[in-house]
């Protein structure tokens, strides 16, 4: 793990109404975070709770200055909570996690063993600890998603993801509600970022409610899936292997060596083949973490 020591990270956790998990779920991050990155935030993004969230938010902000609050006057919806989030992010690495205690953040570790060989590490619950017609309701959403836009994960929306900073300097995410991982993973697969998905642990809530399965919410998401569907046809590859410094012919042999690089198993070594991010006339190694901002920041 030495890699990931020298590794700096955003840890995100949107939240809405949680008053009863917050302070817990921040407590868990840090411990576990500490002993993995020694440059780390964790960034709370209180989604106008009517609870007191906010409160609990910015007295954890006060005892750590690492512990950073951004507060909504009212409920935009989850998609915008992570934007804000995100937007907030200055490590290398945006990891962000549902606030309700349903992951343990220990688990971090299976992302950051991958994050060198991929741009994006997510989550896939192992087994779901979620009623009958949440589970139902996911596998026909995944359906609808893989037959519209093509993207062929196990589990677009579970809550435990890790990012390069850099995939967010090329998508754009406009979506405010539940939709908000399926914008973000079809147009950075489209655009050409590599994905890699780990199975996780799922634990039941015990505090708080779940408001995904809210009519008004599942409206919207349906609503914001076919914006992304015609939006998808602005969206191109911008990640492309650097011919300057990699030239492979296409070879029995060289194919070989590539299907065992895939089969590796996650190490921690750095990924030696050689690829960039261009945007417009700037050129970026996402060989290299460092020099890759985020998005702009919301004004």
């Amino acid at each position: 793990m030495a890699l990931v020591a020298q590794r700096s990270i955003t840890i995100v956790f949107p939240a809405y109404n949680e008053e009863a998990n917050i302070a817990k779920a921040v407590a868990q991050a840090t411990q576990c975070i500490e002993r993995l990155c020694p440059d780390w935030e964790i960034i709370v993004v209180n989604d106008g709770s009517k609870d007191h969230t906010g409160t609990i938010v910015d007295g954890l902000a006060s005892n750590d200055t690492r512990v950073i609050p951004i507060h909504h006057p009212v409920n935009r919806g989850y998609g915008a909570a992570l934007k804000s989030g995100i937007q907030r992010a200055s490590k290398e690495l945006v990891f962000f996690c549902d606030a309700d205690l349903q992951f343990h953040l220990s688990e971090i570790i299976l992302m950051l063993t991958w994050i060198e060989q991929f741009d994006m590490v997510i989550g896939c619950r192992a087994k779901r600890r979620d009623t009958l017609h949440r589970r139902l309701n996911a596998l026909g959403w995944k359906m609808l998603v893989r037959l519209l836009l093509g993207l062929k994960v196990q589990d677009i929306d579970c809550a435990f993801k890790l990012f390069r900073n850099v995939v967010f300097r090329a998508v754009q995410i406009d979506a405010v509600g539940a939709m908000v991982n399926t914008d973000i993973l079809v147009q950075a697969t489209r655009m050409g970022f590599r994905l890699k998905e780990v199975p996780v642990t799922h634990f039941p809530r015990l505090h708080g409610s779940q408001t995904g399965a809210n009519l008004r919410v599942i409206v919207k998401a349906f609503k914001e899936l076919f914006r992304l569907y015609y939006k998808l046809r602005t969206v191109h590859t911008v990640v492309y292997e650097d011919d300057r410094r990699h030239r492979q012919q296409d070879t029995p042999t060289n194919r070989r060596r590539t299907d065992r690089r895939q089969a590796m198993l996650p190490i921690n070594f750095p990924d030696r083949r050689h690829r960039v991010l261009r945007l417009g006339s700037a050129e970026i190694p996402l060989d290299n973490f460092a020099g890759a901002p985020s998005m702009p920041k919301e004004q």
